[in-house]
């Protein structure tokens, strides 16, 4: 949809107004139902630009001039950003429109948002950018903005059927943001596909790769996910070596194995320490599954957080071979498909090992017959961006090829 937009306002067959228009219908077509935005008021960026006349949506967390900034918390209903984020800033500022805010959960934590998911109804979206990602799903706009601690970016891409990119930590700046866990907090983005995806970051200037279709690694023994999930993987796996891939079972190092305990102790500790004051003042008020957090983290000793960023910084040392001798690593970018109901946003395991390496890592449809959405992840070694971006692209040519002449299966 991104590339679509491009060619229709390069082309001249739409101009910035009507495609504009486009998308403010789509929205009142679809939002009643979806529950993908907050807020609503376009903010035209520069007349000139890469993405000039391009509309995007972003992440309640971020701070927009204006507009409502209310952290998915009814304690911010009402309020208003004073000043733009730095990232949606230099999006304005390459000629891109803010189209407005989407919904995430309370903090971006696990407390539930009332999004749903456009591609599995009665199945949550994911979260915390939950909106984010619904509402590209919805074909409501073309690109938004999310932030992942630990999985909230490559989730609800998963869950949501669309690509969704968590780039370098540190790559995108954080600066009006609401932080979390400020050692993990990375702002991503949502797409349709990755060769939307592609070009959208070539146009925000990050520049362009070629993927040279090295061999890809996929973890030895698998992760330990749902069946369907596992037999969509394989299934993927299969058809990209039918496709001419490359694709080596690999035994991850030793200490791969310690970074989710350790990332999870992290996103606690640091997470308790930047709520603190907020659970002081409203305690259960700021969500309840964050008012636990805030209460249990606030327990943990100095002595193993620095313990659990010592595993993390061992762990990046041992992956480091291993992400730069493989094109990228697959594997499931979600425990299983979207978990039915809205209780709970599901969890982010298949995801935080690769946010606390700090690594980058996409998310795109593995498009295999499964009737819910089901996400394959791909990640790259650090910095390796674009050239991750060009794999992912070759990556689903390849899996809709495949899939085009076996439809049923391999």
């Amino acid at each position: 949809m991104f590339r679509q937009c491009v060619e229709w306002l390069e082309s001249g067959e739409k101009t910035p107004a009507e495609l504009l228009d486009l998308f403010l219908a789509r929205i009142r077509e679809a939002d009643a139902s979806v529950k993908a935005w907050v807020d609503v008021r376009p903010q035209p960026g520069s007349a000139k630009g890469p993405l000039a006349g391009i509309p995007f949506g972003a992440k309640d967390i971020l701070e927009t001039s204006g507009l409502a900034t209310e952290y998915g918390s009814p304690l911010y209903s009402g309020r208003k950003g004073s000043e733009d984020a730095a990232v949606i800033a230099d999006l304005k500022k390459r000629g891109a429109t803010l189209l407005g805010k989407t919904h995430t959960t309370a903090f971006a934590y696990f407390d539930p948002a009332p999004t749903r998911n456009p591609n599995a109804p009665g199945h949550t979206p994911g979260g915390s950018s939950s909106g984010s990602a619904a509402a590209v799903a919805a074909g409501m706009v073309p690109f938004t903005l999310g932030s992942q601690t630990q999985g909230s970016v490559l989730r609800p891409a998963s869950f949501c059927g669309v690509t969704g990119f968590k780039p370098t930590f540190g790559q995108l700046p954080v600066d009006g943001v609401l932080p979390f866990a400020p050692s993990l907090d990375t702002v991503g983005l949502f797409t349709q596909t990755a060769a939307d995806m592609r070009l959208l970051w070539e146009r925000m200037g990050y520049g362009r790769a070629i993927s040279n279709r090295a061999t890809l690694a996929a973890p030895q023994p698998r992760p330990d996910a749902e069946p369907p999930m596992l037999r969509a993987f394989e299934d993927s796996i299969a058809r990209l070596r039918a496709r001419g891939w490359k694709v080596e079972d690999v035994a991850m190092p030793r200490a791969f194995a310690g970074i989710l305990p350790a990332v999870r102790l992290v996103n606690n500790y640091e997470g308790a320490r930047t709520h603190r004051e907020r659970w002081e003042r409203h305690g259960a008020q700021v969500g309840a599954k964050l008012a636990q957090l805030v209460s249990d983290g606030l327990k943990i000793p100095d002595g193993q957080y620095a313990a659990a960023l010592d595993a993390l910084r061992t762990a990046r040392r041992e992956m480091q071979p291993v992400l730069q001798e493989y094109a990228a690593v697959l594997t499931p970018a979600a425990p299983g498909p979207p978990p039915k109901g809205f209780a709970s946003t599901g969890d982010p395991r298949m995801n935080s090992p690769w946010t606390a390496l700090r690594v980058p890592a996409i998310s795109i449809p593995m498009r295999v017959g499964a009737n819910l959405p089901l996400g394959l992840q791909i990640t790259g070694s650090s910095g390796s961006d674009a050239r991750l971006l060009a794999v992912a692209e070759e990556l689903e040519i390849a899996l809709a090829e495949a899939s085009a002449a076996s439809p049923a299966g391999l």
